[in-house]
């Protein structure tokens, strides 16, 4: 050990590289680099201050977050990697969600979206170096599988926000890091790689169920290190594999005895294959010509392609054209649920789909800091982000025969499985023979007067049956300008230590268009061609197994390449139906916002006090463009539509913290916080009708549906006190109390809307009046939410020296809510567990390193991706995740010309934790079951 005589400040920031990271990240207390030279001459005679050498990389991260936590003055939660690529996960969205009062959500498999303290993603803001995001999701909520981890520094939650932090949300901000180049210090010039297997065999015969992922990082100072370069590019082929259960719904059933049951109404289980590929790259440049100028440039690069291949069954049950046997019927008398019954005469739909969804995004920002003085400091920076998503959704359909009435039908039996793990199927039919099943559809699903025209089917017996596949095709683009002039100076008073103030600007569009395909076979034709087509040999790719549903095993074919090749043809829905308007949108939002924060240094019945006390304006104007639209003699006829809306918010902010000693303290929060309108419920499409003869109830003759343009944002006042012990350098405990008062949330309701301007769709005139009735979001309503935190971090070397390098990170979250809408009805906030918990145990010296670590949730709404790729909010199961990870470094062992190479090894998802969601509170109507197995990685790091 060794000793040496930092400030406190001083020490937060050498503490494992931390000037990079709270820089980026805008951290209200984190002072410029002239507030630190000025603190630094006037605090210089503070006593020794013990500095604990840790060399190891998950051991080394640990404390860096400690000490981010520790010396930040807002609640903040961490975590930090010793290099590129050593985050302690091999996901981002993983290892937030191990962190006190977080959690995540899967989709398909992967953590995905982040809740903090009981409030979904929509709630939070997600910042890259202090910057706002786009996102690839519909709203704002950021999808975190897009982001590499590989080329993160780290990731702070900012809990508590302050007058100078950038980025509203009632949750909170998080800020994902990069390097800073001339912080590092040194060269360093790393390799890492990883080979991955998933558990499950290929479930698809063209599905892969082995993966790799690559990194090449480069960091280095030029010019007496005065320029700094860093550079890291990521690769990524990521297997992940699926067996799902999804039922229709649970409709009403009268059984023999003349009771009326619940029962399954039909069900598409499936096998999903899906590989995600991801190219990835990242620079920084730094640059101090001179110590008074410090200038940075970095940019992000991602290309991300989710490739899906889905095959499975389409079984109609009560909601399909065969009989229901009464007699096989067997009821739950607790619950009064069918949970076996057979149907005769029933056709089957084999589904073999095709996914793809793809998106590229950019990043570049600029910052340049000019030291004035010792006390003077004036900061410029700007950045420009862009991301584009598209979505190819195949749906092909096969079976005996084309329409309900034609082709053999099958005796379905069912029997639910106890627990929450779906039905067993029997049947008579071999859903793997090419001669049997083959291409068309086998229900009458196609109910679309454009296909029944466009076939002249209408009277005839073929009438809606020429749907034979769909193409939902979505794309989505979001841009976002920010810019920021602000300056900063030191204060030499008995309660500031400095001040900061300055001005910021957001301009941001996002860009939603829907469209979907109807797919008939290229050869139908009525009435000479109107049956099924056999599958072309060159298609045939053998079966998938549909084993674990009691379907055995279907045909497998390549749907992709049967559309590429001309076997189907394609028409819009749009044409005859307006769905695809309500989802088309273009959202805009200028927001400019002014702030003064004043840094506190003081003391209060002699304990020093810190912290800072700040106020931030902000002014938002927004518009939406969309379509008002109607069905006239079938067909769509649509005016476009510009609806604008601006207000303002005034949000104050205060932090304190308390100094009881050297390694306990007490924080005090309050702060004002808004958290914007979902962007898919501000659109400006609207389904429209206009009555020139009576007005309603409210005196408007325009009656309209779907979005509000003139949403604002949700509010929130809240306070947080919180209690930290810091025992030891690896060693902390904290407990937290946190309370919001929640105020114009959104809920169902009716609005005025102003339509100067727009024609009647009907009509195309302009009508004499504008004012509307509107029916959709309106802000009203709220509640409170309350709840607290428990958290360790614990060196089990403090009980005993032969535990040296042992460790728990423990941490516990209770979370309740009392929230109404503008009726009185109660409301249950989407995102909110209302216990969460997470542990890691470790191990980690002379090299060898273990650990497995739990993160475990309890039930909570969730959206997923309904028909449409429309969000839908689904009540989702409680889950346990474990994972695991072992290692060894090879610095320890002595073996020349392995000195820098570490080896790893990873398991994700122990114990098999499926992903469950219900159809209402009958646990054994299971909307979902999914089961992702177990995912493998094997990897390494060289260090040259």
């Amino acid at each position: 050990m060794s000793t040496f005589k930092p400030s406190m400040l001083t020490l937060a920031l050498i503490s494992a590289g931390l000037i990079g990271q709270t820089a980026y990240a805008q951290e209200a207390d984190a002072q410029n680099n002239a507030t630190q030279k000025g603190e630094q001459q006037q605090q210089q005679q503070q006593k020794d201050v013990e500095r604990i050498e840790v060399t190891s990389t998950f051991r080394r991260s640990v404390v860096e977050s400690i000490n981010t936590k520790r010396f930040s003055t807002s609640v903040v939660e961490s975590i930090s990697a010793e290099d590129i690529g050593k985050l302690p996960d091999s996901s981002i969205a993983e290892s937030i969600a191990r962190l006190p009062g977080i959690t995540a959500q899967r989709l398909d498999g992967r953590a995905s979206r982040v809740s903090v303290r009981g409030f979904s993603e929509n709630e939070s803001t997600t910042t890259f170096n202090g910057r706002q995001q786009v996102s690839i999701s519909d709203n704002r909520g950021v999808e975190f599988d897009l982001y590499p981890s590989e080329i993160m520094s780290g990731v702070t939650v900012y809990k508590t926000p302050s007058a100078s932090l950038s980025g509203e949300g009632i949750a909170g901000v998080i800020d994902m890091q990069t390097v800073r180049p001339l912080t590092k210090g040194e060269q360093v010039f790393q390799v890492n790689g990883q080979f991955e297997q998933s558990s499950f065999d290929k479930l698809n015969p063209d599905g892969d169920d082995q993966g790799y992922r690559g990194t090449v990082s480069y960091i280095d100072q030029f010019a007496d290190d005065t320029f700094g370069v860093a550079f890291a590019y990521t690769t990524m082929s990521s297997p992940n594999q699926e067996k799902r259960w999804n039922s229709w719904g649970y409709p009403e059933f009268t059984t023999e005895s003349g009771d009326t049951e619940s029962i399954l109404g039909g069900a598409k289980p499936y096998v999903r294959s899906s590989t995600l590929e991801r190219d990835s790259a990242m620079l920084v440049l730094e640059f101090t010509p001179t110590d008074k100028v410090n200038m940075t440039f970095d940019a992000l690069y991602v290309d991300f392609v989710d490739e899906k291949i889905l095959r499975g069954t389409e079984v109609p049950f009560a909601w399909g054209q065969g009989s229901i046997d009464p007699e096989s019927a067997t009821v739950d008398p607790e619950t009064g649920f069918v949970t076996s019954a057979v149907t005769q005469g029933q056709r089957v739909v084999l589904r073999n789909d095709y996914e793809e969804r793809a998106a590229e995004l950019t990043q570049f920002g600029y910052n340049v800091e000019y030291f004035l003085d010792h006390n003077w400091t004036l900061e410029f920076d700007a950045s420009r982000s862009e991301v584009e998503r598209q979505v190819w959704s195949v749906e092909s359909y096969a079976g005996t025969g084309r329409g309900d009435n034609n082709g053999i039908a099958d005796d379905i039996g069912y029997v639910f499985d106890s627990g929450n793990t779906g039905a067993q199927f029997s049947h008579q039919l071999d859903y793997s023979d090419f001669n049997l099943m083959q291409l068309g559809g086998p229900l009458s699903w196609g109910a679309s007067a454009a296909l029944n025209d466009n076939y002249g089917l209408v009277g005839t017996p073929y009438e809606n049956t020429a749907q034979d596949g769909f193409i939902n095709a979505p794309a989505v683009e979001d841009e976002l300008t920010t810019l920021k002039l602000a300056a900063s100076r030191v204060l030499n008073n008995e309660f500031f230590k400095g001040i900061e103030f300055g001005v910021t600007y957001r301009d941001r569009e996002k860009s939603k268009d829907s469209e979907g395909y109807y797919m008939t076979l290229a050869d139908f034709s009525y009435p000479d061609n109107v049956g099924m087509m056999s599958v072309p040999e060159q298609y045939r790719l053998g079966t998938a197994d549909l084993s674990f549903i009691g379907m055995g095993p279907m045909i497998a074919y390549d749907t992709q390449g049967l559309i590429d090749d001309g076997y189907y043809e394609l028409l819009r829905e749009s044409l005859t139906d307006p769905k695809h308007l309500t989802r088309s949108w273009t959202v805009q939002e200028d927001v400019t916002a002014a702030f003064v924060q004043g840094n506190i240094d003081t003391q209060f019945a002699g304990i020093p006090v810190t912290g800072n006390v700040g106020l931030r304006y902000v002014h938002t104007k927004q518009s939406s463009q969309g379509n008002a639209f109607n069905v006239v003699d079938g067909l769509v006829v649509a005016q476009p539509t510009d609806v604008s809306h601006d207000y303002g918010h005034v949000l104050p902010s205060l932090n304190l913290i308390f100094a009881i000693d050297e390694q306990q303290m007490l924080r005090f929060g309050a702060a004002k916080t808004i958290s914007r309108a979902r962007l898919d419920e501000m659109n400006a499409s609207i389904s429209a009708t206009y009555s020139a003869q009576q007005p309603d109830e409210n005196g408007n003759y325009w009656s309209v549906s779907g979005g509000n343009p003139n949403l604002e944002p949700k509010e929130a006042t809240g306070l947080d006190l919180s209690y930290e012990n810091y025992f030891t350098a690896e060693g902390y405990f904290s407990a937290a109390l946190f309370y919001k008062d929640l105020n114009d949330w959104i809920f169902n309701g009716n609005y005025e809307l102003d339509l100067s301007g727009v024609p009647d769709p009907a009509t195309g005139e302009i009508p004499e009046t504008s004012s509307a009735t509107g029916s959709g979001k309106v802000n009203g309503g709220g509640g409170q939410l309350w709840g607290y935190e428990l958290a360790i971090a614990l060196p089990l070397s403090e009980f005993s020296e032969a535990l040296e390098g042992f460790g728990i990170l423990a941490s516990h979250t209770g979370v309740e809510q009392d929230i109404q809408d503008q009726n009185g009805n109660d409301y249950e906030l989407p995102g909110l567990s209302d216990s969460i918990q997470s542990v890691t145990f470790y191990y980690e010296r002379y090299g060898f390193s273990a650990r497995t670590s739990m993160r475990k949730r309890s039930d909570f709404k969730g959206d997923v991706y309904g028909l449409g790729f429309e969000t839908q909010q689904v009540d989702i199961q409680g889950e346990t995740i474990w994972d695991a990870q072992f290692g060894y470094d090879f610095a320890d062992s002595g073996i020349s010309g392995l000195e820098n190479l570490e080896v790893t090894f990873q398991v994700q998802n122990i114990t098999e934790e499926p992903f469950i969601s219900l159809q209402g509170d009958n646990a054994l109507q299971v909307r979902d079951y999914q089961d992702y197995g177990r995912n493998y990685l094997l990897g390494f790091s060289y260090e040259f």
